[in-house]
């Protein structure tokens, strides 16, 4: 228990709180916590919202601030659903890379053949059972909520990972299958973001931008003093470039590569990913939220343990400023978004992990059964941080919207549902 409490506070602690307090605030003071949600941090003509957009749908109390001739606003919303959470994206992105492209990563060759068919089958099956169901509720339901689709396919890595350890036991090797499900899961649901859920109108040349900073980054400061040390041990070029210049033509490269999402129409969240790869890396990986990866001194490992605290912090603000649903907003979209999680993931997730398993002979992990694919799938249905960030943006602020947070946030009901068939099925428990 004092592994799972460390666990909880290191990575979950202040999203939690931030959650609660929004639910506790908006649920007695609506009024005054969707003032500070909207509350116009900075008008400006680079960053932020429309000006006309954001006076018309949330600047009613602030007839005071702007002028006429203000392009954007800079909303406490907007700077941390579009800006901040980037640094959290990096981080989920940066556990995707090296899964893909480390010799020894968790999603290379065959071993990730099962998962990553189970990963599919809990994508699909969410979508199925949100979009059938909403389509059997009428067509006024169906055209009302039918843009939610992708809230049911995420899964929150931290929760379920915590979870998944509470019912299996940290050895068991269902808790790394649940692993590499939950680190496929985010990368689909990242293109997904990307693909469906633009955050404007599309301007694919600015991504030359973002792609060209990457890359100049990445020759000037990363391949270049490497090909200028070949054959000399001491690597003194590589060496000043850690050095003297360390993490900061990166973090240039990121604030062009983030621009470049913003005004490309894509979700500016999202703008750090084409820099994750282009930053030097170790050429192993211990696994998401390893205490080994501290021992590891490579750019990309360094750069994510001095973000760990800053993110908590972030989604601490992340909670406040997403998880503040009025009870009475429950709706049809909180139940859709309910059944596609709790049904139609561990549905999902069974069927094509058995196909993958059985018909397609790829097989499963040492010592894992393949009903334990319902209860790994029901872990799986723990959606809370990426199904809230997806609910923000796949539907306006307004009733919908809050009753798909509702849903998000109801879904962690799954962990209860994991416990007890983790019981009824017999998991046996193996620790390390």
């Amino acid at each position: 228990m004092y592994r799972v409490w460390n666990f909880l506070t290191n990575y979950s602690l202040l999203l939690i709180i931030g959650a609660l307090i929004a639910l506790v605030w908006a649920n007695t003071d609506a009024h005054s916590y969707h003032h500070l949600v909207e509350y116009p941090v900075w008008f400006n003509d680079w960053v932020g919202l429309d000006y006309d957009y954001w006076k018309k749908v949330y600047g009613k109390g602030y007839d005071a601030f702007g002028s006429p001739g203000t392009a954007k606003v800079l909303s406490f919303h907007y700077l941390v659903n579009d800006v901040l959470m980037a640094f959290f994206f990096a981080i989920a992105a940066k556990e995707v890379w090296e899964a893909v492209v480390l010799k020894d990563g968790s999603l290379r060759g065959k071993k990730a053949a099962t998962p990553l068919f189970a990963t599919a089958g809990g994508m699909f099956g969410p979508i199925a059972v949100y979009l059938g169901l909403a389509a059997f509720l009428g067509s006024d339901t169906y055209n009302a909520v039918a843009n939610g689709w992708a809230i049911p396919t995420a899964t929150d890595i931290a929760f379920s990972y915590l979870v998944g350890r509470l019912v299996f036991g940290a050895g068991h090797p269902a808790v790394r299958f649940l692993l590499l499900l939950a680190i496929a899961d985010d990368a689909a649901g990242l293109i997904i973001l990307a693909i469906f859920y633009p955050s404007g109108d599309l301007a694919p040349v600015w991504l030359l931008a973002s792609f060209g900073g990457a890359l100049g980054v990445y020759i000037l400061f990363n391949w270049l003093p490497r090909r200028m040390d070949r054959g000399n041990q001491a690597r003194p070029n590589s060496t000043w470039v850690r050095k003297k210049l360390h993490f900061l033509p990166y973090a240039a490269a990121a604030a062009i590569s983030w621009y470049g999402f913003m005004r490309s129409g894509l979700h500016p969240a999202l703008g750090l990913l084409p820099v994750v790869p282009a930053i030097p890396h170790a050429d192993r990986a211990f696994g998401i939220f390893s205490d080994a990866e501290k021992h590891l001194h490579d750019l990309l490992n360094v750069i994510e343990h001095a973000l760990k605290h800053p993110v908590e912090i972030i989604l601490f603000f992340f909670g406040l400023l997403n998880a503040g649903v009025e009870f009475s907003a429950i709706g049809d979209a909180t139940w859709l978004v309910l059944a596609g999680l709790i049904i139609g993931k561990p549905v999902g997730i069974l069927i094509f992990g058995w196909i993958a398993a059985s018909p397609m002979r790829l097989g499963m992990p040492e010592g894992m059964r393949i009903i334990d694919l319902v209860i790994i799938g029901f872990v799986a249905a723990i959606g809370f941080t990426v199904s809230l960030f997806v609910a923000s943006v796949a539907f306006d602020a307004g009733p919908v919207q809050d009753a798909a947070k509702m849903g998000a946030l109801l879904s962690f009901g799954a962990a209860i549902i994991s416990i007890i068939a983790g019981r009824v099925l017999r998991v046996k428990k193996i620790e390390m």
